[in-house]
Protein backbone atom coordinates (compact mmCIF):
# COMPACT_ATOMS: atom_id res chain seq x y z
CA UNK A 1 0.00 0.00 0.00
CA UNK A 2 3.12 2.21 0.56
CA UNK A 3 4.59 1.45 -2.18
CA UNK A 4 4.69 1.87 -6.11
CA UNK A 5 4.32 5.28 -7.41
CA UNK A 6 1.81 6.55 -4.59
CA UNK A 7 2.92 10.04 -3.84
CA UNK A 8 4.24 11.50 -0.45
CA UNK A 9 1.06 12.15 1.09
CA UNK A 10 -0.98 8.68 -0.38
CA UNK A 11 2.03 6.88 1.75
CA UNK A 12 1.36 9.02 4.57
CA UNK A 13 -2.43 7.66 4.16
CA UNK A 14 -1.99 4.93 3.68
CA UNK A 15 0.46 4.20 6.92
CA UNK A 16 -2.31 5.20 8.83
CA UNK A 17 -4.63 3.23 7.54
CA UNK A 18 -1.91 0.07 8.54
CA UNK A 19 -1.48 1.67 11.59
CA UNK A 20 -6.06 2.14 12.51
CA UNK A 21 -6.37 -1.45 11.30
CA UNK A 22 -3.34 -2.64 13.66
CA UNK A 23 -5.33 -0.59 16.56
CA UNK A 24 -8.09 -2.36 16.02
CA UNK A 25 -7.30 -6.00 15.52
CA UNK A 26 -5.34 -5.34 19.49
CA UNK A 27 -8.79 -3.68 20.89
CA UNK A 28 -10.24 -6.68 19.68
CA UNK A 29 -7.92 -9.09 20.97
CA UNK A 30 -8.48 -7.47 24.47
CA UNK A 31 -12.35 -7.34 23.55
CA UNK A 32 -11.86 -11.20 23.40
CA UNK A 33 -9.40 -11.85 26.45
CA UNK A 34 -12.17 -10.41 28.64
CA UNK A 35 -14.80 -12.32 27.17
CA UNK A 36 -13.03 -15.50 28.28
CA UNK A 37 -12.50 -13.73 31.75
CA UNK A 38 -16.09 -13.20 32.22
CA UNK A 39 -17.29 -16.92 31.09
CA UNK A 40 -14.38 -17.99 33.39
CA UNK A 41 -16.32 -16.01 35.70
CA UNK A 42 -19.68 -17.18 35.33
CA UNK A 43 -17.92 -21.16 35.53
CA UNK A 44 -16.47 -19.82 38.92
CA UNK A 45 -19.80 -18.88 40.19
CA UNK A 46 -21.79 -22.12 38.94
CA UNK A 47 -19.07 -24.01 40.85
CA UNK A 48 -19.82 -22.27 44.07
CA UNK A 49 -23.65 -23.03 43.82
CA UNK A 50 -23.35 -26.48 42.39
CA UNK A 51 -20.95 -27.66 44.97
CA UNK A 52 -23.60 -26.20 47.78
CA UNK A 53 -26.09 -28.23 46.12
CA UNK A 54 -24.68 -31.19 45.87
CA UNK A 55 -23.53 -31.08 49.56
CA UNK A 56 -27.73 -30.78 50.54
CA UNK A 57 -28.41 -33.52 47.97
CA UNK A 58 -25.62 -35.97 49.48
CA UNK A 59 -26.67 -34.88 52.99
CA UNK A 60 -30.48 -35.89 51.69
CA UNK A 61 -29.13 -39.40 50.71
CA UNK A 62 -27.59 -39.98 53.98
CA UNK A 63 -30.63 -39.19 56.01
CA UNK A 64 -32.37 -41.78 53.55
CA UNK A 65 -29.79 -44.11 54.31
CA UNK A 66 -30.09 -43.78 58.11
CA UNK A 67 -34.03 -44.22 57.72
CA UNK A 68 -34.22 -46.79 55.28
CA UNK A 69 -31.42 -48.48 54.71
CA UNK A 70 -32.00 -51.24 52.47
CA UNK A 71 -33.47 -49.02 49.73
CA UNK A 72 -30.77 -46.02 50.07
CA UNK A 73 -27.43 -47.32 51.87
CA UNK A 74 -25.85 -48.01 48.71
CA UNK A 75 -26.96 -45.62 46.40
CA UNK A 76 -25.41 -43.23 49.39
CA UNK A 77 -22.22 -44.63 50.06
CA UNK A 78 -21.61 -44.75 45.85
CA UNK A 79 -22.65 -41.11 45.90
CA UNK A 80 -19.94 -40.60 48.73
CA UNK A 81 -17.26 -42.33 46.82
CA UNK A 82 -18.41 -40.18 43.61
CA UNK A 83 -17.88 -37.04 45.97
CA UNK A 84 -14.17 -38.24 46.90
CA UNK A 85 -12.87 -39.03 43.67
CA UNK A 86 -14.45 -35.66 42.22
CA UNK A 87 -12.88 -33.66 45.12
CA UNK A 88 -9.86 -35.02 43.88
CA UNK A 89 -9.65 -34.42 40.80
CA UNK A 90 -11.65 -31.05 41.51
CA UNK A 91 -8.75 -30.22 43.35
CA UNK A 92 -5.93 -31.64 40.51
CA UNK A 93 -7.60 -29.11 38.17
CA UNK A 94 -6.88 -26.14 40.35
CA UNK A 95 -3.49 -26.68 41.25
CA UNK A 96 -2.88 -26.59 37.30
CA UNK A 97 -4.87 -23.23 37.21
CA UNK A 98 -2.63 -21.64 40.13
CA UNK A 99 0.65 -22.74 38.39
CA UNK A 100 -0.86 -21.34 35.17
CA UNK A 101 -0.94 -17.75 37.15
CA UNK A 102 1.89 -18.09 39.10
CA UNK A 103 4.42 -19.24 35.66
CA UNK A 104 2.38 -16.47 33.55
CA UNK A 105 3.15 -14.00 36.61
CA UNK A 106 -0.83 -13.29 36.63
CA UNK A 107 -2.30 -12.15 40.02
CA UNK A 108 -5.63 -11.90 40.93
CA UNK A 109 -6.89 -7.98 42.38
CA UNK A 110 -7.14 -8.13 46.06
CA UNK A 111 -9.86 -5.31 45.60
CA UNK A 112 -12.03 -6.45 42.45
CA UNK A 113 -11.18 -10.64 43.44
CA UNK A 114 -10.56 -10.31 39.39
CA UNK A 115 -7.71 -12.01 37.45
CA UNK A 116 -5.96 -9.55 34.69
CA UNK A 117 -8.18 -10.60 31.61
CA UNK A 118 -6.17 -8.43 28.83
CA UNK A 119 -3.15 -9.40 30.11
CA UNK A 120 -3.49 -12.86 30.19
CA UNK A 121 -2.57 -13.28 26.38
CA UNK A 122 0.85 -15.38 26.76
CA UNK A 123 0.37 -18.87 24.04
CA UNK A 124 3.77 -20.36 25.48
CA UNK A 125 2.91 -21.17 29.34
CA UNK A 126 1.01 -24.49 28.77
CA UNK A 127 2.75 -25.22 25.51
CA UNK A 128 6.43 -25.26 27.02
CA UNK A 129 4.91 -27.03 30.08
CA UNK A 130 2.63 -29.65 28.49
CA UNK A 131 4.10 -29.95 25.00
CA UNK A 132 7.44 -31.01 23.10
CA UNK A 133 7.17 -31.53 19.48
CA UNK A 134 4.74 -33.78 18.68
CA UNK A 135 4.54 -35.78 22.07
CA UNK A 136 3.63 -34.28 25.37
CA UNK A 137 6.18 -33.69 28.68
CA UNK A 138 5.68 -35.86 31.80
CA UNK A 139 3.11 -32.70 33.09
CA UNK A 140 1.19 -33.09 29.90
CA UNK A 141 1.42 -36.95 30.61
CA UNK A 142 0.47 -36.40 34.06
CA UNK A 143 -2.72 -34.48 33.16
CA UNK A 144 -3.89 -36.77 30.44
CA UNK A 145 -3.15 -39.67 33.60
CA UNK A 146 -5.05 -37.60 36.26
CA UNK A 147 -8.72 -37.27 33.92
CA UNK A 148 -8.64 -40.63 32.74
CA UNK A 149 -8.21 -41.94 36.22
CA UNK A 150 -11.34 -39.93 37.35
CA UNK A 151 -13.14 -41.43 34.61
CA UNK A 152 -11.96 -45.07 35.55
CA UNK A 153 -13.25 -44.25 39.26
CA UNK A 154 -15.91 -42.93 38.43
CA UNK A 155 -17.65 -45.56 36.34
CA UNK A 156 -16.10 -48.27 38.69
CA UNK A 157 -18.27 -46.95 41.62
CA UNK A 158 -21.45 -46.99 39.22
CA UNK A 159 -20.62 -50.45 37.80
CA UNK A 160 -22.50 -52.26 35.53
CA UNK A 161 -26.41 -51.65 36.36
CA UNK A 162 -28.18 -51.25 33.83
CA UNK A 163 -30.21 -48.74 35.14
CA UNK A 164 -27.37 -46.42 35.42
CA UNK A 165 -26.06 -46.53 31.83
CA UNK A 166 -27.68 -43.37 30.58
CA UNK A 167 -26.09 -41.35 33.37
CA UNK A 168 -22.53 -43.29 32.61
CA UNK A 169 -23.38 -42.64 28.48
CA UNK A 170 -23.49 -38.31 29.88
CA UNK A 171 -20.74 -38.91 31.80
CA UNK A 172 -18.80 -39.94 28.72
CA UNK A 173 -19.63 -37.81 26.65
CA UNK A 174 -18.62 -34.79 29.31
CA UNK A 175 -15.17 -36.29 29.83
CA UNK A 176 -14.49 -37.88 26.39
CA UNK A 177 -10.87 -37.54 25.47
CA UNK A 178 -11.33 -38.66 22.21
CA UNK A 179 -8.93 -37.12 19.10
CA UNK A 180 -10.70 -34.10 17.72
CA UNK A 181 -10.56 -32.81 13.78
CA UNK A 182 -9.54 -29.23 13.29
CA UNK A 183 -10.56 -27.00 10.05
CA UNK A 184 -8.06 -28.69 8.10
CA UNK A 185 -9.51 -32.27 8.31
CA UNK A 186 -6.42 -33.55 10.48
CA UNK A 187 -7.06 -35.54 13.76
CA UNK A 188 -5.59 -34.10 16.72
CA UNK A 189 -4.89 -35.18 20.29
CA UNK A 190 -6.90 -34.20 23.19
CA UNK A 191 -4.45 -31.34 24.80
CA UNK A 192 -3.08 -29.79 21.61
CA UNK A 193 -6.80 -29.24 20.37
CA UNK A 194 -7.95 -27.51 23.72
CA UNK A 195 -4.72 -26.43 25.19
CA UNK A 196 -1.96 -25.70 22.47
CA UNK A 197 -1.51 -22.29 21.23
CA UNK A 198 -4.14 -20.73 23.49
CA UNK A 199 -3.88 -17.48 25.35
CA UNK A 200 -3.53 -18.49 29.25
CA UNK A 201 -6.80 -16.64 29.63
CA UNK A 202 -8.30 -19.70 27.51
CA UNK A 203 -6.71 -22.29 29.25
CA UNK A 204 -7.49 -20.85 32.45
CA UNK A 205 -11.34 -20.67 31.45
CA UNK A 206 -10.94 -24.12 29.67
CA UNK A 207 -9.73 -25.67 33.15
CA UNK A 208 -12.70 -23.84 35.30
CA UNK A 209 -15.24 -25.76 32.45
CA UNK A 210 -13.85 -28.68 33.49
CA UNK A 211 -14.38 -27.99 36.99
CA UNK A 212 -17.41 -27.47 36.35
CA UNK A 213 -17.74 -31.06 34.52
CA UNK A 214 -17.06 -32.16 37.72
CA UNK A 215 -19.64 -30.53 39.68
CA UNK A 216 -22.67 -31.18 37.18
CA UNK A 217 -21.00 -34.83 37.33
CA UNK A 218 -21.65 -34.96 40.83
CA UNK A 219 -24.75 -33.50 40.39
CA UNK A 220 -26.45 -35.77 38.12
CA UNK A 221 -25.24 -38.83 39.67
CA UNK A 222 -26.73 -38.03 43.29
CA UNK A 223 -29.75 -36.86 41.34
CA UNK A 224 -29.83 -40.27 39.46
CA UNK A 225 -29.50 -42.21 43.13
CA UNK A 226 -32.23 -40.75 44.08
CA UNK A 227 -34.33 -41.19 41.50
CA UNK A 228 -33.51 -44.48 40.71
CA UNK A 229 -33.89 -45.42 44.84
CA UNK A 230 -37.13 -43.92 45.01
CA UNK A 231 -38.64 -45.79 42.27
CA UNK A 232 -37.32 -49.28 44.23
CA UNK A 233 -39.10 -48.12 47.05
CA UNK A 234 -42.69 -47.79 45.63
CA UNK A 235 -43.74 -51.66 46.93
CA UNK A 236 -44.91 -51.80 50.66
CA UNK A 237 -42.87 -55.09 50.80
CA UNK A 238 -40.10 -52.60 51.04
CA UNK A 239 -41.06 -51.31 54.19
CA UNK A 240 -40.55 -52.76 57.82
CA UNK A 241 -43.52 -51.24 60.84
CA UNK A 242 -41.37 -49.16 63.32
CA UNK A 243 -42.48 -49.03 66.54
CA UNK A 244 -41.59 -44.98 68.38
CA UNK A 245 -41.85 -44.60 71.58
CA UNK A 246 -42.97 -41.59 73.34
CA UNK A 247 -39.82 -41.80 75.14
CA UNK A 248 -36.72 -43.95 75.03
CA UNK A 249 -37.16 -45.67 78.53
CA UNK A 250 -39.99 -45.95 81.43
CA UNK A 251 -40.29 -46.16 84.74
CA UNK A 252 -41.28 -49.93 86.41
CA UNK A 253 -44.99 -49.86 86.98
CA UNK A 254 -45.70 -47.45 84.19
CA UNK A 255 -47.45 -47.55 81.19
CA UNK A 256 -45.59 -47.92 77.66
CA UNK A 257 -46.94 -44.97 75.13
CA UNK A 258 -45.66 -44.97 71.64
CA UNK A 259 -46.87 -45.82 68.21
CA UNK A 260 -46.38 -48.15 65.24
CA UNK A 261 -45.85 -46.33 61.79
CA UNK A 262 -45.39 -47.70 58.07
CA UNK A 263 -42.59 -45.89 57.38
CA UNK A 264 -43.62 -42.26 55.68
CA UNK A 265 -46.56 -43.71 54.02
CA UNK A 266 -48.20 -44.00 57.00
CA UNK A 267 -51.59 -43.08 55.68
CA UNK A 268 -51.81 -46.35 53.84
CA UNK A 269 -54.75 -47.86 55.99
CA UNK A 270 -54.39 -50.76 57.69
CA UNK A 271 -56.88 -53.77 57.86
CA UNK A 272 -55.51 -54.88 61.07
CA UNK A 273 -53.20 -54.95 64.01
CA UNK A 274 -52.38 -57.27 67.06
CA UNK A 275 -49.27 -56.89 69.67
CA UNK A 276 -48.09 -59.72 72.08
CA UNK A 277 -50.82 -61.94 70.22
CA UNK A 278 -53.89 -59.19 71.42
CA UNK A 279 -55.60 -57.42 68.42
CA UNK A 280 -55.93 -53.91 68.63
CA UNK A 281 -59.47 -51.71 68.16
CA UNK A 282 -58.38 -49.91 64.78
CA UNK A 283 -61.25 -47.39 65.16
CA UNK A 284 -60.18 -46.37 68.87
CA UNK A 285 -56.48 -46.56 68.11
CA UNK A 286 -55.22 -44.72 64.42
CA UNK A 287 -54.94 -41.53 63.99
CA UNK A 288 -55.32 -39.01 60.85
CA UNK A 289 -51.76 -40.20 59.54
CA UNK A 290 -52.40 -43.71 60.00
CA UNK A 291 -50.42 -44.34 63.05
CA UNK A 292 -51.70 -47.20 64.77
CA UNK A 293 -51.27 -45.98 69.53
CA UNK A 294 -50.14 -48.55 71.88
CA UNK A 295 -51.45 -48.50 75.03
CA UNK A 296 -50.40 -51.55 77.56
CA UNK A 297 -48.48 -52.11 80.76
CA UNK A 298 -44.29 -52.16 81.14
CA UNK A 299 -42.60 -55.15 81.54
CA UNK A 300 -40.05 -55.37 84.62
CA UNK A 301 -37.07 -53.56 84.52
CA UNK A 302 -34.14 -53.94 81.60
CA UNK A 303 -34.91 -54.46 77.60
CA UNK A 304 -38.44 -55.77 76.53
CA UNK A 305 -39.54 -56.85 73.38
CA UNK A 306 -42.16 -55.98 71.32
CA UNK A 307 -43.79 -58.12 68.75
CA UNK A 308 -47.00 -58.49 66.26
CA UNK A 309 -48.48 -57.73 62.82
CA UNK A 310 -49.30 -54.75 60.59
CA UNK A 311 -51.67 -55.63 58.57
CA UNK A 312 -52.63 -53.83 54.93
CA UNK A 313 -54.24 -54.62 51.39
CA UNK A 314 -51.68 -54.85 48.16
CA UNK A 315 -52.91 -55.50 44.89
CA UNK A 316 -56.62 -56.66 47.10
CA UNK A 317 -54.42 -58.93 49.23
CA UNK A 318 -53.86 -59.23 52.88
CA UNK A 319 -50.18 -57.91 53.42
CA UNK A 320 -48.92 -58.65 56.72
CA UNK A 321 -45.74 -56.64 58.42
CA UNK A 322 -43.82 -58.10 61.28
CA UNK A 323 -43.93 -55.51 63.96
CA UNK A 324 -40.24 -55.48 65.76
CA UNK A 325 -39.29 -53.23 68.16
CA UNK A 326 -37.98 -52.91 71.83
CA UNK A 327 -38.02 -50.30 75.07
CA UNK A 328 -36.20 -49.95 78.29
CA UNK A 329 -37.60 -50.28 81.32
CA UNK A 330 -35.29 -48.38 84.18
CA UNK A 331 -36.00 -47.97 87.85
CA UNK A 332 -37.58 -45.20 89.32
CA UNK A 333 -34.28 -42.58 90.26
CA UNK A 334 -33.58 -41.88 93.46
CA UNK A 335 -30.22 -40.10 92.63
CA UNK A 336 -28.96 -37.10 89.97
CA UNK A 337 -25.85 -37.50 88.30
CA UNK A 338 -23.81 -34.45 88.78
CA UNK A 339 -20.30 -33.79 86.79
CA UNK A 340 -17.73 -31.57 86.47
CA UNK A 341 -17.17 -31.44 83.07
CA UNK A 342 -12.96 -31.41 83.72
CA UNK A 343 -11.85 -32.41 87.17
CA UNK A 344 -13.81 -33.27 90.74
CA UNK A 345 -13.05 -29.79 92.18
CA UNK A 346 -14.09 -26.41 90.83
CA UNK A 347 -12.09 -23.58 91.09
CA UNK A 348 -12.47 -20.28 92.35
CA UNK A 349 -12.61 -16.93 89.92
CA UNK A 350 -12.83 -19.18 86.31
CA UNK A 351 -15.94 -20.41 85.22
CA UNK A 352 -16.22 -24.28 85.46
CA UNK A 353 -18.25 -25.92 83.10
CA UNK A 354 -20.80 -28.52 84.97
CA UNK A 355 -23.28 -31.20 83.65
CA UNK A 356 -26.22 -32.03 85.78
CA UNK A 357 -29.09 -34.31 85.23
CA UNK A 358 -31.12 -36.77 86.50
CA UNK A 359 -31.63 -40.23 85.40
CA UNK A 360 -34.65 -40.95 82.81
CA UNK A 361 -35.81 -36.99 83.57
CA UNK A 362 -36.08 -34.63 80.89
CA UNK A 363 -33.85 -31.45 81.05
CA UNK A 364 -36.94 -29.22 82.17
CA UNK A 365 -37.74 -31.15 84.88
CA UNK A 366 -34.56 -31.04 86.76
CA UNK A 367 -34.13 -27.84 88.92
CA UNK A 368 -30.06 -27.46 90.20
CA UNK A 369 -28.93 -24.64 92.99
CA UNK A 370 -25.78 -23.36 94.42
CA UNK A 371 -23.88 -20.19 95.01
CA UNK A 372 -22.85 -19.20 91.69
CA UNK A 373 -23.94 -22.04 89.88
CA UNK A 374 -25.98 -20.53 86.45
CA UNK A 375 -27.20 -22.16 83.49
CA UNK A 376 -25.23 -22.35 80.46
CA UNK A 377 -26.19 -23.26 76.68
CA UNK A 378 -27.05 -26.98 76.18
CA UNK A 379 -28.84 -29.90 77.58
CA UNK A 380 -27.76 -29.69 81.33
CA UNK A 381 -25.31 -27.65 80.67
CA UNK A 382 -24.50 -25.25 83.65
CA UNK A 383 -21.38 -23.09 84.58
CA UNK A 384 -20.09 -22.22 88.31
CA UNK A 385 -18.12 -19.19 89.93
CA UNK A 386 -17.07 -20.06 93.19
CA UNK A 387 -15.86 -17.11 95.31
CA UNK A 388 -15.99 -17.64 98.90
CA UNK A 389 -15.24 -20.61 100.96
CA UNK A 390 -13.55 -24.02 100.64
CA UNK A 391 -16.92 -26.45 99.41
CA UNK A 392 -20.05 -25.79 97.51
CA UNK A 393 -22.87 -27.65 97.71
CA UNK A 394 -25.46 -28.15 94.84
CA UNK A 395 -28.61 -29.39 95.61
CA UNK A 396 -30.92 -30.75 92.32
CA UNK A 397 -34.24 -31.36 92.45
CA UNK A 398 -36.27 -33.27 89.55
CA UNK A 399 -40.47 -33.41 89.26
CA UNK A 400 -41.22 -36.84 87.60
CA UNK A 401 -43.92 -37.50 84.90
CA UNK A 402 -46.40 -38.73 87.92
CA UNK A 403 -46.02 -35.15 89.74
CA UNK A 404 -44.04 -36.36 92.37
CA UNK A 405 -40.46 -34.41 93.01
CA UNK A 406 -36.85 -36.27 93.98
CA UNK A 407 -34.06 -34.58 95.10
CA UNK A 408 -29.91 -34.69 95.84
CA UNK A 409 -27.33 -33.24 96.41
CA UNK A 410 -23.48 -33.14 96.65
CA UNK A 411 -20.53 -31.36 97.58
CA UNK A 412 -17.19 -29.96 95.94
CA UNK A 413 -14.17 -28.67 97.05
CA UNK A 414 -13.21 -24.97 95.98
CA UNK A 415 -9.51 -24.76 94.99
CA UNK A 416 -7.60 -21.33 94.79
CA UNK A 417 -6.29 -20.79 91.19
CA UNK A 418 -2.34 -22.71 91.42
CA UNK A 419 0.85 -20.55 91.25
CA UNK A 420 2.08 -20.33 87.77
CA UNK A 421 5.64 -20.88 86.32
CA UNK A 422 7.77 -17.94 85.56
CA UNK A 423 9.74 -18.15 82.20
CA UNK A 424 11.91 -16.11 80.10
CA UNK A 425 11.99 -17.50 76.30
CA UNK A 426 9.68 -20.47 77.14
CA UNK A 427 12.46 -22.07 79.93
CA UNK A 428 12.09 -21.70 83.15
CA UNK A 429 15.25 -23.33 83.93
CA UNK A 430 18.66 -24.38 81.79
CA UNK A 431 20.97 -22.69 79.70
CA UNK A 432 20.38 -19.32 77.27
CA UNK A 433 22.37 -17.59 75.63
CA UNK A 434 23.05 -13.92 77.01
CA UNK A 435 21.56 -12.27 74.04
CA UNK A 436 18.47 -14.22 74.59
CA UNK A 437 17.85 -13.25 78.40
CA UNK A 438 18.21 -9.70 77.42
CA UNK A 439 15.53 -9.44 74.73
CA UNK A 440 13.62 -12.34 76.26
CA UNK A 441 9.90 -12.19 77.10
CA UNK A 442 8.73 -12.83 80.88
CA UNK A 443 5.70 -15.26 80.99
CA UNK A 444 3.70 -16.49 83.67
CA UNK A 445 2.30 -20.21 82.52
CA UNK A 446 -0.79 -21.72 84.40
CA UNK A 447 0.81 -25.46 83.21
CA UNK A 448 -1.06 -28.64 83.26
CA UNK A 449 -4.06 -25.85 84.39
CA UNK A 450 -7.70 -27.21 81.98
CA UNK A 451 -8.88 -24.02 81.85
CA UNK A 452 -7.75 -21.53 79.70
CA UNK A 453 -6.81 -18.55 81.24
CA UNK A 454 -3.87 -16.13 79.90
CA UNK A 455 -1.96 -14.39 81.89
CA UNK A 456 -0.34 -10.77 81.56
CA UNK A 457 3.28 -10.57 83.83
CA UNK A 458 3.00 -6.70 85.00
CA UNK A 459 6.63 -6.90 87.00
CA UNK A 460 9.54 -8.91 88.83
CA UNK A 461 12.46 -9.10 89.62
CA UNK A 462 15.65 -9.53 88.41
CA UNK A 463 19.40 -11.16 89.71
CA UNK A 464 22.67 -11.46 89.17
CA UNK A 465 25.58 -12.95 91.54
CA UNK A 466 27.37 -10.60 93.28
CA UNK A 467 25.13 -7.33 92.25
CA UNK A 468 22.05 -6.14 94.38
CA UNK A 469 18.05 -6.74 92.45
CA UNK A 470 16.66 -5.08 90.01
CA UNK A 471 12.96 -4.29 90.21
CA UNK A 472 11.66 -4.70 86.49
CA UNK A 473 8.23 -3.29 84.91
CA UNK A 474 6.25 -4.94 82.05
CA UNK A 475 7.57 -8.53 80.85
CA UNK A 476 11.26 -7.77 79.68
CA UNK A 477 14.27 -6.46 81.38
CA UNK A 478 14.92 -2.62 82.07
CA UNK A 479 17.92 -0.89 80.96
CA UNK A 480 19.00 -1.53 84.70
CA UNK A 481 18.74 -4.73 84.52
CA UNK A 482 20.38 -5.79 81.20
CA UNK A 483 23.82 -3.76 82.71
CA UNK A 484 23.56 -5.70 85.35
CA UNK A 485 23.40 -8.85 82.98
CA UNK A 486 26.40 -7.66 80.62
CA UNK A 487 28.36 -7.32 83.76
CA UNK A 488 27.36 -11.60 84.86
CA UNK A 489 30.39 -13.61 83.70
CA UNK A 490 29.99 -16.69 81.53
CA UNK A 491 28.31 -19.41 83.49
CA UNK A 492 26.71 -17.26 85.81
CA UNK A 493 22.89 -18.58 87.17
CA UNK A 494 20.93 -15.19 86.72
CA UNK A 495 17.46 -15.08 88.56
CA UNK A 496 13.78 -14.06 87.18
CA UNK A 497 11.56 -14.10 90.71
CA UNK A 498 8.47 -12.30 92.44
CA UNK A 499 7.32 -12.44 89.03
CA UNK A 500 3.47 -10.99 89.19
CA UNK A 501 1.07 -11.82 86.70
CA UNK A 502 -3.08 -10.57 86.01
CA UNK A 503 -6.05 -12.41 84.69
CA UNK A 504 -9.15 -11.40 83.48
CA UNK A 505 -10.89 -12.59 86.44
CA UNK A 506 -9.36 -13.72 89.97
CA UNK A 507 -6.05 -12.63 91.29
CA UNK A 508 -3.25 -14.85 90.92
CA UNK A 509 -0.19 -15.92 93.20
CA UNK A 510 3.19 -14.66 91.76
CA UNK A 511 4.96 -17.42 89.57
CA UNK A 512 7.96 -19.94 90.44
CA UNK A 513 11.44 -18.14 89.81
CA UNK A 514 13.00 -19.08 86.85
CA UNK A 515 16.55 -19.60 87.08
CA UNK A 516 18.80 -19.44 83.98
CA UNK A 517 22.37 -20.22 83.35
CA UNK A 518 24.38 -17.97 80.87
CA UNK A 519 25.75 -20.10 78.08
CA UNK A 520 28.04 -17.51 76.83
Amino acid sequence: MAGGKASARQKMINLMYLVFIAMMAMNMSKEVLSAFGLMEAKFSNANAVTADMNEKLLANLEVKAEEKPAEFATAANKAKEISVASDEFFKYLETLKVDLLKQGGYKIDPETGKLPFEEMDKTDILDESWFTGDRLTKKGDEVMAKINSYKSKVKEIIGNDVKYSRAIENFENRFSTAQEENKDGKKIDYLDYHFKGFPAIASYTKLTAMQNDVKVTEANMFNVFLGNTLDEAVSLKNYTAIVIADKSAFFAGEKFQGKVVLGKYANVTPTGLSIGGQAVDLEKNIDSTGAARLDFNVGGVGEQNIDGTFTFLEDGKPLEIPIKGNYVVVPRPNSATISADKMNVVYRGVSNPMTISFAGVPDNKVRATAAGLKPASGMGKYSMVPTSGREVTISVSATLDDGSTVNDKAVFRIKDIPKPTGMIVGQSDGKLPRNNVEIGKVEAQLEDFDFDLPLTVTGFKFKVPGQPSVTCSGNRLSGAAKSALRKAPRGATVQIFDIKSKSNGPIIKPATPAVIELSN
